[in-house]
């Protein structure tokens, strides 16, 4: 007898984590995984950072701690933290209790609160994302209840930000509607706003009545500084208007399998606020109940020592800096081969990813001929690169260019 199931299809592999898939089933000794978002050593192991270790070591020694759930909305100190790491300690919001929190599930997580939220409760149902975005963005949203339509944001030509494209998309889309910024380290292209960008876009935005909703997944990962990579979400928080924040801690304290991350959502009043938080709760308990204990434990413990908090800033900053000098070394070494073109967006791009510029076909090239596996867009994990590994990256990718254009 058939199974119930026995019309069940095969689904595809996710386009970014089957990079691993086949990376994982590759023999060869000189493979080289670019693919997932995940930091890497030099050594190219995974890192967990020394404060994790300390703070964790800490939690695990203190008898009084146990395991009884959380609140629906989970640790208050994480996320009261959160909202105060990214909006910064002195925010007009902050200090006048208008911002509605929750400790949600990692980024992703915090996205599909986020969603689900806006289309209970919000008179626009259409949410405009850039083009290219993180793939699983659409999805999230389309699952959560909106409608996705996209923004001009890449220019190929250039390799940097569509400045004329993005702002023309904006200014025609419909009134109200939701925007979806990555709030730093843009993610696949690397390519973010200037300060003086920003502010053309907030000022755009403000004047249209569209709500930004920021992906914050790299604070204090892109630049090495904390506040520096808040600028775009601070600015739009100054004006005294509304937004949605959504914050992860899986890039800037490495706690990618502990799905650590905080939805905020900026009100006009504190009781606006209360009942937005009051609401989120409804959200939350039909989908999971409540959030998980340990990895939230671990990051308010950081934010709330002043000694840990500062060995988390050093790290976080070397990191950021072995990620900028993975971007010097691979525009040297494409410029030491004379690979054909100009590679100045290896190191005008920031964050973990670079997109290369690479196709589909060359991609193919050098997965089949140098065993270099990445996303079919070219996009490139530099922390997966290491001093060792560059000059493999570098001679694949001036052969795939060479041969293969």
């Amino acid at each position: 007898m058939d199974s119930i199931f026995a019309n069940v299809v095969q689904a595809p592999e996710d386009p970014i984590l089957g990079v691993t898939v086949a990376y994982n089933k590759d023999p060869s000794p000189v493979k080289l995984n670019l693919g997932v978002g995940a930091y890497r050593t030099e050594e190219g192991k995974p890192l967990v950072l020394n404060v994790v270790r300390k703070a964790e070591q800490k939690l695990v020694n203190d008898p009084s701690r146990v395991k009884e759930y959380l609140p629906i909305l989970g640790l208050v100190d994480f996320y009261k933290l959160s909202a105060k790491l990214i909006l910064g300690a002195d925010s007009p919001a902050i200090l006048e209790n208008r911002v509605a929190s929750a400790q949600c599930l990692s980024g992703t997580g915090s996205l599909r609160v986020g969603t689900e939220f806006l289309a209970r409760h919000y008179n626009q149902r259409t949410i405009y994302i850039p083009q290219p975005t993180w793939g699983n963005h659409p999805k999230v949203f389309t699952c959560g209840g909106l409608n996705v339509k996209g923004y001009r944001y890449y220019d190929p030509a250039t390799r940097g930000l569509d400045l004329q494209g993005l702002l023309e998309d904006l200014n025609a889309a419909d009134s109200g509607a939701i925007v979806l910024f990555h709030a730093c380290a843009h993610n696949p292209t690397g390519v973010d706003p200037t300060l003086e960008q920003w502010e053309q876009i907030r000022q755009l935005m403000r004047s249209k009545g569209l709500l930004p909703f920021f992906d914050s997944a790299y604070q204090g990962f892109a630049s090495g500084s904390l506040d520096e990579d808040a600028q775009s979400v601070r600015m739009f928080v100054a004006d005294g208007g509304e937004c949605f924040i959504a914050q992860s801690y899986a890039k800037n304290m490495g706690l990618y399998g502990e799905r650590v991350g905080a939805l905020s959502i900026v009100c006009k009043t504190a009781d606006v606020a209360s009942r937005v938080e009051s609401q989120l709760k409804l959200v939350v308990r039909p989908m999971y109940s409540n959030p998980p204990l340990h990895g939230a434990s671990i990051v308010a413990s950081i934010l709330k020592d002043k000694s840990l908090y500062d060995e988390w800033t050093i790290e976080l900053k070397e990191m950021a800096d072995r990620i900028i000098s993975m971007r010097q070394q691979l525009f040297d070494a494409l410029n030491a081969r004379g690979t054909p073109g100009d590679w100045s967006h290896i190191i005008k791009q920031i964050g973990m990813f670079t997109f290369t510029g690479l196709n589909a076909d060359q991609v193919t090239f050098m997965r089949a001929e140098y065993h270099i596996y990445m996303t079919s867009d070219g996009r490139i994990s530099m922390a997966g690169l290491s001093s060792r590994t560059v000059p493999h990256l570098a001679d694949a990718i001036h052969a795939a260019v060479t041969r293969a254009a």
